[in-house]
């Protein structure tokens, strides 16, 4: 057998991890045309690389189809149920960063906190007839985060699009969403609550715990992480 590294198949994010690899001494390269999702790892005996789109990757983890992947914490964390029972964080890789938020309109003067957030949805319930609606891609962490604040009286919507235009489509009435600068949000006249940060996201490269491993993959990983300097 042979291990499988899963990394993002285009973009910055498979830029920068050929480049982290790179840095310990390990090539990592795309063979081909932009095409053809195929390529090669050089430095160390045993690894195949696997393209795949950073959605897929925690997946693929998941149910054992590749070793490592790198792909953003955030959607482990989201697409994996119980994720720290079927994957091991090996490395914040210092790129990729992002903040999972919740946001509100700027004008409701009001609303700055979670507890702020939990009276709003609930005046709103009463004056509407119908919860308040937080739209996001991040159903299982953003339900999970306001479930711990104590925040009720809401409903989740399903946005795959740009989320931060739902409040101003009147789609939704708040957002919980990533976020790097900021930029977007202030543009669609959204701003974050001052307790609402649900999760600081980074590209990270992950193990499967699902993954069949025979003594040859276990001697290739141990050699992996030592010229990676993870150890163990």
């Amino acid at each position: 057998m042979t291990l499988k590294l899963g990394v993002p198949s285009k973009g910055r994010l498979m830029e920068k991890t050929f480049d982290w690899f790179a840095e310990r001494g390990i090539e990592v390269r795309r063979t081909g045309s932009d095409r053809e999702y195929s390529g090669a790892v050089e430095g160390v005996e045993g690894v195949e690389l696997v393209l795949l789109s950073a959605g897929e990757i925690p997946r693929e983890l998941a149910a054992g189809r590749i070793h490592l992947g790198v792909t953003g914490s955030d959607l482990v964390r989201e697409r994996i149920a119980d994720w720290e029972a079927r994957v091991a964080e090996l490395a914040p890789m210092g790129f990729g960063h992002a903040d999972l938020i919740i946001a509100v309109p700027r004008f409701w003067a009001d609303v700055e906190t979670l507890d702020d957030l939990d009276a709003a949805a609930a005046a709103f319930r009463a004056a509407h007839g119908h919860r308040l609606r937080i739209a996001t891609k991040y159903h299982r962490l953003v339900r999970e985060f306001l479930r711990s604040a104590g925040v009720a009286d809401y409903q989740l919507v399903d946005s795959q699009g740009a989320t931060e235009g739902t409040v101003k489509n009147l789609t939704a009435e708040a957002i919980a969403d990533i976020t790097s600068t900021g930029e977007t949000l202030r543009a669609n006249h959204l701003k974050i609550l001052s307790d609402g940060l649900i999760h600081r996201s980074q590209a990270t490269l992950f193990k499967s715990r699902s993954a069949d491993y025979d003594d040859a993959d276990r001697a290739c990983m141990r050699q992996l992480q030592d010229r990676l300097g993870l150890g163990g």
